[in-house]
């Protein structure tokens, strides 16, 4: 998620570059494209970047933590048989 929230970062910031410059390029779909909508589009293109690349860290974090903890109490997959100890008879 992480390497996905970098090229998602990169590609907001080439998107603000040439939308600063000339809005006509990556809004070619509008008929009177301007400077604002481009800056309404690069930040919410900012917010899912960063929320991206934030939910990527902890879900790294969250799977080391998990790969360093050792189960304790496993119960085994077949039955053991336990021994049971004789009573003396007594007569």
């Amino acid at each position: 998620m992480v390497n996905y929230a970098i090229n998602l970062g990169m590609w907001t910031i080439l998107f603000f570059i040439l939308g600063m410059y000339k809005p006509q390029w990556p809004l070619f779909f509008l008929k009177k494209p301007n400077r604002f909508i481009i800056v309404v589009i690069t930040t919410i293109l900012v917010m899912i970047t960063l929320t991206l690349y934030g939910e990527g860290t902890r879900r790294f974090k969250l799977e080391q933590a998990t790969k360093l903890q050792v189960p304790q109490d496993v119960a085994p997959a077949v039955p053991v048989p336990v021994p049971v100890p004789e009573t003396p008879v007594t007569k």
